[in-house]
This record gives C-alpha cells, sequence and structure tokens, in this order.
C-alpha cells in the first residue's frame, strides 16, 4: 500500500507522529508538506489538495491529512473528484468508513485528538478493507455529486436517473 500523507501548520506534529507508525509498519508514503520552518500562512487547502489529487489520480492508494480539527482538510479532500475523505475522531468510525463508504482519505484534527488515539485511528483505517461490491451505486452516487458546478442546487437532477432502489 502506498500512502500519501499531509498537513498544515497545525498538523504537523501529528503527521510526523503518524509517519513515524507508517515506517514502523513498513508503509510506504510520500510526505507533501508542511515541512519546517513552518508557516502560519500556509493554510490546509495548501496542502489538502495535493494529497488528494495523488490519490484521485491514482499514484497512491490511500491519503492521510491532518489540520487542527481535521473538518478543513476534509472539505479540502472532497472537492477533488473521486475523493472520499472522512474526519474520523475514534477507531469505529475510521473503520467503518472504510468498510461501508470506502474512503480513501483519512483526516485527524492535531488540536482535538491526542496523538495515542490518532495512531490507533489511522491502524484501524488502514487495515479496514472495503465490504461492499467493486461499484456500489452509492459511491457512484458520490462520484457524480464530484461534478456538480458550484451553482448545483439550481439544476439538482433527480438521483431516480440510476432508477429504483434495488
Amino acid at each position: 500500500m502506498k500512502v500519501a500523507i499531509g498537513a498544515d501548520h497545525a498538523g504537523y506534529e501529528l503527521k510526523e507522529e503518524i509517519k513515524k507508525l507508517l515506517k514502523r509498519k513498513e508503509i510506504d508514503f510520500h510526505d507533501f508538506g508542511a515541512h519546517p520552518p513552518l508557516d502560519p500562512e500556509d493554510d490546509y487547502p495548501d496542502f489538502g489538495v495535493k494529497v488528494a489529487e495523488a490519490v484521485a489520480e491514482g499514484a497512491y492508494e490511500r491519503g492521510i491529512l491532518v489540520c487542527g480539527a481535521g473538518v478543513g482538510m476534509a472539505m479540502t479532500a472532497n472537492k477533488v473528484p473521486g475523493i472520499r475523505a472522512a474526519p474520523c475522531y475514534e477507531t469505529v468510525t475510521a473503520r467503518l468508513s472504510r468498510q461501508h463508504n470506502n474512503s480513501n482519505v483519512l483526516t485527524l484534527g492535531a488540536r482535538i485528538t491526542d496523538r495515542g488515539l490518532a495512531k490507533r485511528i489511522v491502524e484501524e483505517w488502514l487495515k479496514a478493507e472495503f465490504e461492499g461490491e467493486p461499484e456500489p451505486i452509492l459511491l457512484k452516487k458520490l462520484n457524480m455529486l464530484s461534478y456538480y458546478p458550484v451553482d448545483f442546487l439550481e439544476y439538482r437532477p433527480s438521483f431516480e436517473v440510476w432508477g429504483p432502489k434495488e
């Protein structure tokens, strides 16, 4: 497995701890930043989009992003078509985000998640596998939403285009 990892200035220290975990587990990864010297003007979109694009393009199977709360990185990553980023604050959500939703990016909040718990979340998320069919309708629907224009609410089509639920 190849993992893309990134953080803004708020998530830098936790990102470094996660890198140590990945090394111990012999998981190949690339660090997309931030790197010292840290600049408080470096914002989460600067690094979140790099990781999300690398995962969406297939260069990495999964991505891990860290910012202050994990929310900004999730919002950023989910703007990239094909990304299913999940902010996780405990291990159950991390596991279920993989098993049920096939999340391909994990986001963590360095200001609200202690290091020990963050490492357990990462371990759980990395070992969990998607339990669904190869390309279930729900993932097709999520991927379609990635291509809506910003003002899509005015033109939002009905999900009935996929036919009735089975």
